[in-house]
């Protein structure tokens, strides 16, 4: 099934998928073998706490597999580059554990390749199974990273795609470690297309992504493609600076040609408020891009492998 330099390697990032992993290779296995004629099959467990890595290590005694095992959990967005880093075919395939991305989309993704696209990437056909309050989020979050930004992100793309060789070192050869994958699968560039696919029922277990963790990478996405906030947060203390100075004038004038009133503490404690309030949030915003800069000056490694096993179809 597999020899020293694979021409497919097929990823699959894992965490707390005890549920999922033994059938994921059972279907990626019988369908690579299919197409190809050899390949590799490289599952990266981010940190499960459940037995994943000992499903993962049963079900390579029967077909080969390598498996990278982190020191903790460190993300998903890791868990793909160190993927990408360990794989060794000709082209590279990312896809779930959780078999929502059915695996009989490799057969178009490779014929798309084969016509001379580098990155064939897989986008939802629909959002029917999400909720609004989610699809409102993911619209509103899209908007907003590709208004100014470098390059566009597909909205519906998904992290299922295959991937060139070239593609794969370009990728591998960016030194940040706060790593936002779909911005920078569009900013290598290279010649893409997508490949509208349905997802399926998921099999077991629970998405791992919940509100907390989508608005985390939201804003790791944000603060990574885009400075827009920081010129909106500029723009708005220009233009409070310009009606302050246009406040005083009437005042002046006012005084002038009126004389004095009596000051109102009511417009003093809003106008108070409300600069104090504008002043934290733009401090906020410039905070989250230093906490990214400082987060790339300590030059920490993204992740730390545990444990590299490679099993034989004898387990070994």
């Amino acid at each position: 099934m597999t020899h020293a330099t694979p021409s497919l390697s097929l990823i699959v990032p894992a965490y707390n998928e005890e549920a999922n992993i033994a059938e994921t290779v059972r279907q990626i296995a019988a369908e690579a073998a299919r197409l190809v004629p050899g390949f590799e099959i490289v599952i990266v467990d981010d940190g499960s706490r459940d037995g994943t890595c000992a499903a993962a290590l049963e079900i390579g005694k029967t077909i080969p597999l390598r498996l990278l095992r982190f020191s903790r959990n460190f993300g998903k967005e890791q868990a793909i580059m160190a993927g990408l880093n360990a794989a060794r075919g000709d082209a590279v395939v990312i896809l779930d554990a959780d078999l929502q991305e059915p695996i009989s989309y490799l057969e178009p993704m490779l014929k798309h390749r084969a016509e001379g696209y580098d990155m064939v990437y897989a986008v939802r056909a629909n959002r029917a199974d999400e909720g609004i309050a989610k699809r409102l989020f993911t619209r509103v979050f899209y908007k907003f990273i590709n208004y100014g930004g470098e390059t566009s992100i597909p909205e519906d793309a998904r992290d299922f795609r295959l991937m060139d060789r070239k593609v794969v070192n370009a990728l591998c050869a960016l030194p940040e470690n706060n790593r936002f994958m779909k911005g920078l699968y569009s900013w290598v560039g290279f010649r893409s297309i997508a490949v509208p696919i349905k997802l399926a029922p998921r099999k077991g277990g629970s998405s791992k992504f919940g509100f907390r963790s989508l608005l985390r990478h939201g804003l790791t996405g944000m603060t990574s493609f885009t400075n827009w906030p920081l010129r909106v947060w500029t723009g708005i203390g220009f233009g409070i600076a310009v009606l302050s100075i246009l406040y005083g004038f009437w005042i002046f004038l006012r005084t002038l040609f009126f004389g004095v009133d009596v000051p109102g503490w009511s417009t003093l404690t809003v106008a108070v408020f409300l600069l104090g309030g504008v002043q934290l949030i733009s401090v906020g915003v410039l905070g989250e891009y230093l906490a990214r800069v400082f987060a790339e000056v300590k030059g920490r490694p993204g992740y730390i492998i545990a444990e590299e096993i490679e099993t034989t179809s004898e387990g070994k």
